[in-house]
C-alpha cells in the first residue's frame, strides 16, 4: 500500500492557465510602482509616434479607361501622387514635426519628475492636481494629431483640386457616323470627358471649383466651320459659353451642339445617350423659340392633342381641343361638354381681366413712402405712369395702379391687360418703366423687389380671391336630371351629397 504522502504527489493536478496568471500578476506586483507605471508610459508613447509617422503611402489601385479603348480592358494603375502647384501655399510640415518632438520631450520629462518623487506629490493635492492638468493638455495634444496618419493627403488634394484634372479633349467622329448611332440606338458621346461632375452624384454645383471659373473672351474667328464636336468640346472647355450658342450659330444647330454637350456630361454620370429618343430635328422652328418660349433648348416633347365638343356656349358651338398625357381626360371632358349642351347650354361673362404685378420700392422714412402713394392714386399721375408702361409694349395696357404702405415700403399693385397671353415677361417689363417714372420724381426711391409678393403670383392669397387677378369668368349651366342620369351616369342627390 502506497504511503499516503506519495500518493497526494503523484495524484496533484497539473497547474491551469489561471493559476499561470495568478503567477504573473504576484511578480508584477512585486515590482515598484514607479517602474511599471514607467513602462506603460513608454508602451504608450511608442505607439503614438507609430501612429504620428506610419500614415499615407497606400498604393491603391484604379481603373483608368484610355481613349476608344473597351471600359472591360482598362488597365489597373497604380495612383499616382499629385503634387500641390507651387502658387499655392504649403503647409509648414516642419513646424508641426518640431512642435511634436517639443511636446514630447515635455511629457516625458513631467512624467520623469513625477516618478522621481511619487509619493510625495501623490500625498500633495495641489502637486497631483498640476500634473494632471499639464499630462491631460499633453494628451489632448497629442490626440489631435492621431488622425494625421489616417488621412490620405493625395486624395483630399485631388478631389479639392479637379481644375488639375486632364483637359477635356475630342474624339474626331464623323457626322454620319453619328447619325447612325443615334439610329440605331447606341449613341456614344462624341466628346470625351474626363470627371466633368463632382464624384458625388447630389454633390451641389458649389462643390465644384470649376464651377466658379470665368469664360474665355477670346472666341475663335472661325467658329461656324469647325464641327459639331469641336464646338461641344470648347463649351465643355468653358471657352464658349451654352447661352451663346444661338447668337454665334443659327438656333438649329445650337441645338445640335448642345445635345452633344450634354451628352459628354451625362455619359460622365453614367447616363450617356439619355437624350437619343428626345426629338430634336427640324419639325420645331427653333428661331422663334429664341427669346420667347424656352432657354438652353435641347430638344421638345410632342404631346397628343385631343378634340373635345361641341359644346354650346352663349348660343355658339365651340369645340375645345387638349394637350396632354393624362388617360380619360378628354374622354371625361367631352362627355361633360355633351351633358351640358344636352340641356340648356353654358353661359359666360368675363366681370374682370387684369393680370397683376406688385413692385416693392423703399423709401427712407414713412412719411416719404406716404407721398409716393397720394401721388400715384391722383388721376393724372396715373396717366404719366401709364404711358411709361405702354411704351414698352405694342399689346400690354395698365388699368390700375394700386399702392399700399407698410412702413417705409409700398407696394405698387399694377392690374395690366396683356391680350390672350398670360404676359408675366410683358407687364414685368412694363413694370421697370414705371418704377423708373417714379424714380425720377422721387430720386430718393429703391427698387427692393420687382415682385413684393402682393401680385400674388404662383399661390394662393386672399387679394386674389377679393380682387381677382387673370380672368374672373361667371358662368352658368343647367342640366337635367334625365341628362344627369342618362349621359353622366348618376343622380342629381348623389351629386349633391358628393359636394356639400
Amino acid at each position: 500500500m502506497a504511503h499516503p504522502s506519495s500518493y497526494e504527489r503523484v495524484s496533484s493536478p497539473p497547474p491551469t492557465i489561471g493559476k499561470h496568471i495568478d503567477a504573473v500578476i504576484a511578480k508584477i506586483d512585486s515590482l515598484p510602482s514607479s517602474y511599471v507605471y514607467t513602462l506603460a508610459i513608454a508602451a504608450s508613447l511608442t505607439f503614438s509616434f507609430y501612429l504620428l509617422n506610419s500614415g499615407g503611402g497606400s498604393n491603391s489601385m484604379q481603373m483608368e479607361p484610355h481613349g476608344d479603348v473597351d471600359r472591360a480592358s482598362a488597365i489597373k494603375k497604380p495612383k499616382q501622387k499629385s503634387r500641390r502647384s507651387l502658387d499655392e501655399p504649403q503647409p509648414k510640415w516642419h513646424i508641426l514635426k518640431l512642435t511634436n518632438y517639443v511636446a514630447t520631450s515635455g511629457f516625458l520629462l513631467s512624467v520623469l519628475k513625477f516618478v522621481s518623487n511619487a509619493s510625495m506629490y501623490l500625498n500633495d493635492s495641489t502637486s497631483l492636481l498640476q500634473f494632471l492638468t499639464i499630462w491631460s493638455i499633453f494628451l489632448c495634444y497629442f490626440f489631435g494629431f492621431f488622425g494625421i496618419s489616417f488621412i490620405e493627403l493625395d486624395d483630399f488634394e485631388q478631389e479639392s483640386h479637379p481644375q488639375h484634372q486632364a483637359p477635356v479633349s475630342a474624339i474626331n467622329v464623323s457626322h454620319a457616323k453619328h447619325c447612325n448611332a443615334v439610329k440605331s440606338g447606341s449613341l456614344e458621346p462624341p466628346v470625351k470627358v474626363i470627371n466633368v461632375h463632382p464624384h458625388s452624384t447630389s454633390a451641389p454645383v458649389c462643390s465644384d471649383p470649376a464651377s466658379f471659373r470665368k469664360p474665355s473672351s477670346t472666341i475663335p474667328g472661325n467658329l461656324k466651320d469647325m464641327s459639331n464636336e469641336e464646338i461641344a468640346s470648347l463649351v465643355l472647355d468653358d471657352k464658349i459659353k451654352d447661352h451663346q450658342l444661338e447668337k454665334l450659330l443659327d438656333p438649329h444647330r445650337a441645338v445640335e451642339v448642345r445635345r452633344l454637350k450634354f451628352d459628354a456630361q451625362l455619359q460622365s454620370l453614367g447616363r450617356g445617350g439619355a437624350l437619343a429618343e428626345l426629338p430634336h430635328k427640324h419639325d420645331l422652328d427653333y428661331k422663334r423659340v429664341l427669346g420667347a418660349n424656352c432657354e438652353i433648348v435641347v430638344g421638345y416633347v410632342p404631346i397628343p392633342v385631343g378634340m373635345a365638343g361641341p359644346i354650346t356656349l352663349n348660343g355658339e358651338s365651340v369645340y375645345i381641343p387638349m394637350a396632354t398625357t393624362e388617360g380619360c381626360l378628354v374622354a371625361s371632358t367631352n362627355r361633360g361638354c355633351k351633358a351640358i349642351t344636352q340641356g340648356s347650354g353654358a353661359f359666360s361673362t368675363i366681370v374682370r381681366d387684369g393680370i397683376t404685378r406688385a413692385p416693392l420700392v423703399r423709401l427712407p422714412s414713412a412719411r416719404e413712402a406716404a407721398e409716393v402713394l397720394l401721388w400715384i392714386e391722383d388721376e393724372n399721375n396715373f396717366k404719366i405712369l401709364k404711358e411709361a408702361f405702354e411704351s414698352t409694349t405694342s399689346f400690354g395696357k395698365l388699368i390700375e395702379a394700386r399702392p399700399t404702405v407698410a412702413g417705409r415700403n409700398v407696394y405698387i399693385r399694377l392690374r395690366c391687360f396683356s391680350g390672350d397671353a398670360m404676359g408675366m415677361n410683358m407687364i414685368s417689363k412694363g413694370s421697370l418703366a414705371v418704377i423708373e417714372c417714379l424714380r425720377r420724381k422721387f430720386p430718393q426711391l429703391s427698387l427692393a423687389a420687382l415682385s413684393g409678393n402682393m401680385c400674388t403670383d404662383k399661390k394662393a392669397a386672399a387679394i386674389n380671391w377679393i380682387e381677382g387677378r387673370g380672368k374672373s369668368v361667371v358662368i352658368e349651366a343647367t342640366i337635367p336630371k334625365e341628362v344627369v342620369r342618362s349621359t353622366l351616369k348618376t343622380s342629381v342627390p348623389a351629386i349633391v351629397e358628393a359636394n356639400t
